[in-house]
């Protein structure tokens, strides 16, 4: 997996007290669901290019965040899709997706896994941030999003973007809300993500080396977490794929394809994966996820495919032998059904419509509530 940091840190945060419990301890499950299908599709998912901007706003303030996509061409070229990350280390806020406002506290992570443009901000009455006009600048370090606001009850914001390709990620981010929040100082490995990404936003404004790999990893964490707390907080009755993924059986299921997805799988080899008779695992499947085991693999398998065409340079065959199929010939046919396009021809569209990643622009000076910052 790849990934780079990139961020601009203005406010250096306290520095972690004690021994680090270990990275395993964030993303441990209970037992049904260690190994699972979310660590699975997590492997293929190829998150990547995190950015964090670290910020001490006083209210009144408002930030008005654009789509995620706004992001694409500062963090990865040929990503699909931007996840954002929003951590409140201090204070209060809220954050607004059309007509629904979410309280937040110190503590709360909350993220907005679709991409919508938000409103983020606490008191009435603050001058908002255009951030669409702000993240030239904001990326480029010629603007710094430290001590703004009026002045009042101050509110410590880290704002984390995480790329990746959204069609891979599309069973999962199609079960969550607009707006997921999760609380991490509610336990031990909560509190030591919280130190933990606060030492690595200082090492990082202190430049020391390696820095920028410690917060790419970092953001990937900080999804899983977010995933993991939602899902173990799902209710009982709940469909979908990371209810799916929680239920054992099924969850089991979903592990088998997604670890092999090429390997030659057949109702009955997977419901013995399971533990369950096939007519069984096919209804409780599809009364999960909405489509048979063996439908679900043939459209992962495409998926996988899709994103072998449009992220590496491996031939057609080489990419329908990865994605399970012996026929090229059939790869072929099952490909256009889905895309409406043969491989080749999807391969070359798909480049020649990628967004090629900007380098930092010669910024001119930009003004935010008062505050100036000149291009160097």
């Amino acid at each position: 997996m790849r990934a780079r940091a990139w961020g601009r840190f203005a406010v250096r945060p306290d520095e972690l007290i004690g021994r680090p419990a270990g990275l395993a301890r964030l993303v441990d499950l209970p037992q049904t669901l260690r190994m699972d299908a979310l660590s699975e599709l997590l492997r293929a998912v190829k998150l990547s290019g995190a950015m964090f901007f670290n910020s001490s706003c006083s209210s009144p303030w408002r930030l008005d965040a654009p789509p995620s996509s706004a992001f694409l061409p500062y963090i990865r070229a040929r990503a699909t899709h931007v996840i954002e990350f929003h951590h409140l280390t201090e204070g209060t806020g809220y954050v607004r997706v059309g007509g629904e406002t979410t309280p937040l506290a110190a503590g709360d992570i909350v993220m907005i896994p679709h991409g919508d443009a938000h409103e983020m901000g606490a008191g009435t009455g603050g001058k908002p941030i255009d951030g669409t006009a702000a993240l030239p600048a904001l990326w480029s370090g010629k603007l710094a999003l430290a001590n703004f606001g009026g002045g009042g009850c101050v509110t410590g914001l880290v704002c984390g973007y995480l790329a990746c390709d959204g069609a891979l990620l599309r069973p999962v981010l199609a079960g969550l809300p607009r707006v997921v929040r999760i609380n991490i100082r509610s336990d031990a490995s909560g509190e030591w993500l919280d130190n933990t990404l606060r030492h690595a936003l200082a090492q990082a404004a202190a430049n020391s080396p390696g820095s920028d790999v410690i917060l790419a990893h970092l953001a990937e964490v900080l999804f899983a977490e977010v995933l993991r707390r939602y899902l173990l907080s799902l209710p009982r009755g709940r469909t979908g794929w990371l209810a799916g993924a929680g239920d054992p059986a099924v969850g089991r299921a979903l592990a088998a394809l997604h670890r092999d997805p090429a390997f030659a799988w057949s109702l009955e080899s997977l419901a013995q994966e399971a533990g369950l008779s096939r007519t069984v695992l096919s209804e409780r499947f599809t009364k999960f996820i909405g489509s048979s085991p063996m439908a679900y693999l043939t459209d992962w398998r495409l998926e996988l495919a899709a994103e072998g065409l449009r992220s590496t340079s491996r031939s057609v065959q080489r990419v329908a032998l990865d994605a399970g199929y012996e026929s090229e010939a059939a790869f072929n046919r099952a490909f256009k059904r889905k895309f409406e396009s043969p491989p080749a021809r999807y391969r070359s569209l798909a480049r020649a419509t990628a967004t090629p990643k900007l380098r930092p622009p010669r910024m001119r000076s930009v003004q935010v509530t008062g505050r100036r910052t000149s291009a160097r």
